[in-house]
């Protein structure tokens, strides 16, 4: 009896008063009435059971529904989580008074999970764990902390033009094969292993190879000890891709509060969160919005976005890939997320089409870090100047196109140089493209990426061939460049 009425206190939505139900198992048991794709219909005869409550059907293996909406007096309208083929009307379902729930504690760590909190790594499962519910309230904004300070992805592109801000949360956004999961998963390996805290991989809708691979990487380079996995993956029901988002940041919050430790959150994809709204709206028997998305699309959003923050106790530092349909910026989905960011890095398809890697585009990537009073006098000139370079060229490529370089001013030559100069020197080696590319990783630190583009803003390049700068990591690495290349 302690152990329901203590799941009954984690409800954020119901009271002691289900304990009562509970004493009698078969007072509360409804049956299937309808079945429509991921969602479905139970008629209870002895009360509705609360949205959110997590109810089981009466099988081996159990069917679990969580109920959405209560369509009428005497129906619970609720999303199934992991269909079998035992799933038919008619089916005896039982109200289990609680919420869903996941494992928290140190026992996590190194584990792969699934919205539920099971195990999915072939290694033992865990039991007698504490649990909490999926769905929690954020923090108060007066519980909220701002840390300000430059959290270093080793990537110089980001550092210099799009810093991320530790306790904050940066976005992605591309549209299919421009980079993200390469580009999240660099991150990955360069942050992780020297990360202070926790760190937890939510994969929303990704692919199961995905989740594998990243998995024996992370094995293999020794940082699974301190990392959490929980995915779920393109093949599951359109609820557990919904939720899953949520029981990931569950693990996180707990860490954070708890054990007062930093967490760093890295959610791929944040589109695949939105689309499995879209899914479950619409079998909900909701009317479309703008451009078939779901009404309630900031609403669900923000749920999942303001649980994401930093405490006395703690940062939460999040990175986020962002599909964006057709490359169109202007999409709801991309356009909601904006909102909730500090850093937003853009991802081009021209620029992967001319092998520039990673494909960021300075010019549209956007940081609340990059300012005067944030960053260092000497790191917003040298960003300025960067970015002031880059659109000047911008600039000139139509003159270009139409007169020839010939035409331009020697000036404007000069810029156009070195403007060229730094596109591929924003280029650079990634360790997790390796056996790819055959060219060795690099990790560039702020202070290396400043030293250099001030080298070449300056002009002390001006006579090396554009081409030198191409997927090197530092100005320094000129040298051991010609002498490859020579050899």
């Amino acid at each position: 009896m302690s152990a329901l009425v203590h799941a009954a206190k984690l409800h954020p939505m119901n009271g002691l008063k289900n304990t009562s139900r509970m004493t009698h198992p078969d007072a509360h048991i409804g049956h299937i009435t309808a079945i429509l794709g991921g969602v479905t219909d139970i008629r209870f005869n002895n009360g509705l059971p609360s949205i959110g409550t997590r109810l089981v059907t009466l099988t081996d293996p159990e069917i679990v529904i969580e109920v959405a909406s209560l369509p009428d007096a005497r129906t619970a309208r609720g999303l199934i989580l992991n269909p079998t083929p035992d799933l038919r009307l008619g089916l005896a379902v039982r109200d289990t008074g609680h919420p869903i729930t996941v494992p928290v504690g140190d026992a996590l760590l190194g584990r792969m999970f699934n919205v539920f909190g099971d195990t999915i790594d072939d290694g033992p499962p865990l039991k007698d764990l504490p649990r909490r519910p999926i769905l929690r309230a954020p923090v108060p904004l007066s519980q909220r902390r701002a840390e300000g300070d430059i959290f270093e992805t080793g990537i110089k592109a980001i550092d210099l033009l799009s810093p991320l801000e530790r306790g904050g949360k940066a976005g992605l956004f591309g549209g299919a094969g421009v980079g993200k999961t390469v580009l999240i998963t660099e991150m990955i390996h360069n942050m992780v292993a020297e990360y202070d805290g926790i760190s937890l991989f939510c994969g929303i809708g990704e692919r199961c190879r995905e989740a594998e691979e990243l998995y024996r990487e992370m094995r293999d380079a020794g940082v699974l000890g301190n990392t959490i996995m929980v995915f779920g993956q393109m093949n599951e029901s359109p609820g557990v891709r919904f939720r899953v988002g949520h029981a990931a940041l569950t693990m996180a919050e707990y860490f954070r509060d708890e054990q007062r430790r930093n967490v760093l959150v890295l959610i791929d994809n944040i589109f695949r969160f939105v689309q499995a709204g879209s899914e479950v709206s619409g079998l909900l028997g909701r009317i479309p919005s703008r451009v078939g998305y779901q009404p309630t699309l900031g609403t669900e959003l923000a749920e999942l976005e303001e649980r994401i923050c930093s405490t006395a106790s703690g940062a939460m530092t999040s990175i986020q890939a962002v599909y964006v349909p057709a490359d169109d910026f202007t999409d709801p989905a991309a356009t909601h997320t904006f909102a909730h960011l500090s850093a937003s890095i853009v991802l081009s398809r021209k620029k992967a089409s001319e092998g520039l890697y990673p494909a960021i585009d300075p010019l549209q990537s956007f940081s609340k870090m990059l300012t005067p009073g944030t960053v260092s006098a000497r790191h917003y000139r040298v960003a300025r100047d960067v970015r002031n370079t880059l659109a000047e060229y911008e600039d000139l490529k139509d003159i270009i196109a139409m007169l020839g370089l010939a035409e331009l001013s020697e000036k404007d030559r000069r810029t156009v140089r070195q403007a060229r100069q730094i596109e591929r020197f924003l280029t650079q080696p990634f360790y997790t493209t390796e056996a790819m590319t055959g060219n060795p990783g690099a990790f560039v630190s702020l202070e290396q990426s400043l030293n250099s583009f001030e080298r070449i803003l300056s002009g002390a390049f001006s006579d090396r061939d554009e081409g030198d700068f191409y997927m090197i990591g530092t100005v320094d690495d000129l040298a051991t460049k010609s002498n490859r290349n020579a050899a």
